[in-house]
Formats: C-alpha cells, structure tokens, sequence
C-alpha cells in the first residue's frame, strides 16, 4: 500500500471523530425564553440557569422593605422552584437538536480466519457508515428544532401564568388582610354596642335581652375574628409557596392596597382577536402541528433506513512451510553453482509465495421488502391530523375562555363600584340614624341590631368584591397573553412574525 494511501484511511477516522464533536449550548435558548416571558408579563427579571447567587441578591433586594404586587412577580420569576426546574426543559431540547445533526457512528467490522495447518491468518476488515442519514438528518433537525420552539413558548406560557397566579394571590392575601382589619373594627363596633345596651339598662331605658343580643354579636364578630386571622395568615402562606421562600409568610410586608375599579370598557371580540395573536400556548400548539409534519417526512424517509457505504480490506492467507532438507538444498545449490554452495536462506518455493491484499469499496443496504415503514407513516400521519384538531379546539376554547374572562371582569367591576357608590354608603347612613334614634328611644334594640349586621356584612362583601375585581386583572392577562398595560393600548403586534406562514408549510403535508 503506497505512504498517499496509509495516510488517507488514517485521515479518514479523524475527520469523523472531529466531525462528530458537538456541544450543547442553550444559553441562547434561555436568553429567548427570558425574552418571552417579558414580553408576556411585562418585567424583565426572570431566572436564569446557572446564576443562582446572583438570583438569592435579587430576590434579597426585592424583599427589603416589603413588596408592592410588582416586585412579588418579579420575585416569583426569579425564585420559584417549578419554573427554575422547567427551565432545564429548554436545555434537555437543546441537546435533542444537537443530537438530531449528528451522524451515526461508522461500524468496523474485523474477520480473522487461522488455516489449520497453521501459518498466515486470513483477514477481512470493513469500515462501513450509514449514509441514510445525510437525506434524514435536514428532517430530523427540523422536528428537534420545532419542539424546542414549542418547549420555549411552553415554558413562557407556564410562565405567563405563574405570573399572573402570583398576582391574583397577592391580591387575595391583601384582601384576606384587610378582612382581618375589618373584622378587629367590626369587633370594637360590636363592643361599642354592647356598652350602649348596657347603660341603657342601668338607666332604666334597656333591658337584660338587649344586653345579651348585644354580647351575642361580640362573640360572634369574636369568632370571624379567629377565621379572618387564619384566612389571612393561610392566604400569605399560599404567596410565600409561589414565591419561593421557607420564611414566616405572616413577616411579608405587603405594600399595595387593593386597586379601585377600572373605569374602562371591555370590547370582548378585540380582546380574542389579541389573544389569538398574542397566547403563547396557541402559538406552542402551531409548533406542535409543524412538528408534526415534520415528523411525517421524516417516516417517509425512512423507507430505507440503513444504506452502509463504506471500505472492505481482505489479505489472503498463508500457510505454514513444511520442514527443511538442509543437505537436499545445499547439493541442488552446489550442483546448480558447479562447487560446493551453502543453501539459500529460505527455500525457492517459499520465495515464490505472497499475500494478495484487496481493498475496495462496498455497500449494504436494508431492502424494503417486507416492512416499508407504512405502519409508521400511517401512525404520524394520524398524529399530524390530531395535532391539527387540537390547535383548532385550542383557539377554539381560548375564544369562549377570553369573552368568559371579560364578561367576568366587567360584573366584578361594576359590582365593586354598586357597593362603593350605593350599598356600603347606605348601610353606614342606616347604622348612624338607627343609633341617635335608640338613643334618644324612637327605636328599639332590633332595629339598631338589624343596622349595625347589615352595614358589617356590607364592609366584608365591599371588600370581597373589590379582591374580584383585582384579581380580574391578572385573569385577563393570563387568557390573553399580554401585560394589561399593554393590552389596554391596543397593541396587536404579532409576536411571532411567521406562524401563519409555518401554518401553511406545516398544512403543505409532510410527504418529502
């Protein structure tokens, strides 16, 4: 074999190994889904794999002094443990597209025959490498590469709503507080009540029922007391768990109070119109549909799933020489040189013998005779046509869940506002009169009681209803996929530039 030949098989094994080295990197996968997440919830903050330290000095920063419900979502972006693990997700398919462009190894195959006589074995060597796959691999990346898009629009989506949870439950935890401080005032009136009952009778104008009504309603304003507490306490706890954090929920210091009700209409149609544009989970179901496809294409190029090209290397054997006749050897060569002559050092027969050594290229390849991969085609073709029908249920759903979303919006608003404006300013008016008409005796104890249940009750459903109305905000970010901010502007721009365009090629079908 010529010193060109040796050195092109010896190059030929290292350009493979070189080849073949791949990385994984999915810092720039994470950059995009960080890049997401804030498009979606309208802050920049968000955790990012591998700068634990630097998260704990964030999240640090943001607690000192308490939190406003911005600061608590960005501590919850940057510190909740489900959305950190998740976040590896990103990396896991990160990997599958690596792999996805990567050649099957080569196989080497080595055949040592010994004869039975013994001597020179008889080898057969073939290096061989699959190159089915240079026709798969374009489509195998494509699928990897569309499941990573929909693990990175997932994640946002997951995201998105973790958001908006942890919005909504500090919304709740406020309100929970503030029932609790109704509920202390609410004692102290009831109080307040049972000494007027009590100087009445000792002035003659009372009697022992009223004394005991009044101390009924002490004890139960004592009792709601007890279960607004829990409530409260129960309801911090359930933020701190969103959050992240193993300390003392009833220590967080919660800074914003209940917002007032939006004065603003809600046109149902526009706001499914940005949902559509705008969800990330109908978005990560359009890269399902394309994934999909293109896993169809890949099962029709699967038809032939191995074709080996490669090099076969075979060396003839040699069997062993018999023995020697030394003395028979040196009269042939004395006569054959006319004087006495030592014998040659190997024998004549043996300097006749050589090894054949053939090299060439073969190729082996898996005929489809019995199985044409039709049961696979079939299986991904059933599987592009249901990623379809569940894209089309999604939007579907997503329409109703936004029009339900607004409609609920609206009557938590608009009952908010009957309770500030009509319900809760009558039910004081009535405490007031039924009080200066009991004391000066133009009213009985009843009435009195019947004014202060009524206004009580009035307090703790104003403030339940403004907690639904607070939380109606967060409940719209989440079904349409954009800051309120954001969403009230009447911004409509397409955050995925093409998915109508993917729609269509994925549409196209998967045949190559």
């Amino acid at each position: 074999m010529s010193a060109n030949r040796l050195s092109m098989w010896i190059a030929l094994p290292i350009a493979l190994v070189l080849a073949g080295c791949a990385t994984v990197d999915p810092r720039p996968d994470y950059q995009t889904t960080i890049e997401r997440i804030s498009k979606a919830t309208g802050h920049e903050t968000v955790y990012r794999p591998g700068e634990e330290e630097l998260v704990q000095e964030q999240v640090a920063s943001l607690l000192n002094g308490g939190l406003t419900v911005g600061e608590a979502v960005q501590v919850c972006l940057l510190n909740n443990p489900i959305l950190q693990a998740n976040f590896l997700n990103i990396g896991m398919s990160r990997a599958d597209v690596v792999q996805s462009g990567l050649l099957s190894n080569p196989s080497l195959g080595v055949s040592v025959r010994l004869p039975s006589g013994g001597g020179l074995a008889n080898l057969e060597a073939g290096l061989a490498q699959n190159i089915a796959a240079l026709w798969q691999i374009p489509v195998r990346k494509r699928v990897a590469q569309r499941n990573l898009d929909r693990a990175i629009l997932q994640l946002a989506h997951d995201a998105a709503q973790l958001a908006a949870d942890a919005q909504a439950q500090y919304y709740t935890a406020v309100a929970a507080r503030r029932i609790h401080s109704i509920s202390q005032d609410n004692l102290e009136i009831a109080e307040g009540l049972l000494e007027m009952a009590i100087a009445r009778q000792q002035a003659g104008a009372g009697n022992e029922l009223d004394v005991n009504l009044s101390r009924g309603t002490v004890l139960q304003a004592k009792l709601a007391l007890r279960g607004a507490r829990l409530a409260a306490s129960q309801a911090a706890r359930n933020l701190a768990t969103l959050l992240g954090l193993d300390e003392p929920a009833e220590e967080l210091a919660l800074l914003d109070e209940l917002p007032e009700p939006p004065d603003w209409e809600i046109t149902p149609q526009r706001i499914v119109e940005v949902a559509l544009l705008n969800r990330l989970d109908i978005q990560a179901a359009q890269h399902e549909v394309m994934a999909a496809a293109a896993r169809l294409q890949e099962q029709w190029r699967m038809i032939f799933p191995i074709v080996e090209l490669g090099v076969a290397l075979e060396r003839g054997e040699r069997k062993a020489q018999g023995g020697r006749d030394v003395l028979a050897d040196t009269a042939r060569a004395s006569i054959a040189s006319g004087g006495l002559t030592a014998p040659g050092i190997q024998p004549r027969s043996a300097r006749r013998r050589h090894t054949d050594l053939i090299v060439g290229p073969s190729l082996s390849l898996e005929l489809p005779i019995f199985d044409q991969n039709q049961a696979q085609i079939a299986k991904a073709e059933m599987a592009y046509r249901q990623a379809l029908k569940l894209l089309g249920a999604l939007e579907l759903a997503a329409s109703q869940e936004v029009r339900s979303a607004a409609d609920r919006a609206m009557t938590a608003w608009d009952i908010a506002r009957f309770y500030r404006d009509d319900f809760l300013p009558l039910a004081q008016t009535n405490l007031g009169l039924s009080r200066e008409s009991y004391r000066a005796g133009r009213a009985s104890f009843l009435a009195v009681l019947e004014a202060q249940r009524f206004f009580l009750d009035a307090r703790s459903r104003y403030v339940g209803a403004l907690g639904d109305a607070a939380m109606a905000l967060p409940d719209l970010e989440r079904v349409v996929g954009l800051p309120l901010a954001q969403l009230m502007s009447g911004m409509r721009e397409n955050p995925d530039p093409d998915p109508g365009k993917q729609t269509d090629e994925a549409h196209e079908g998967g045949r190559p």
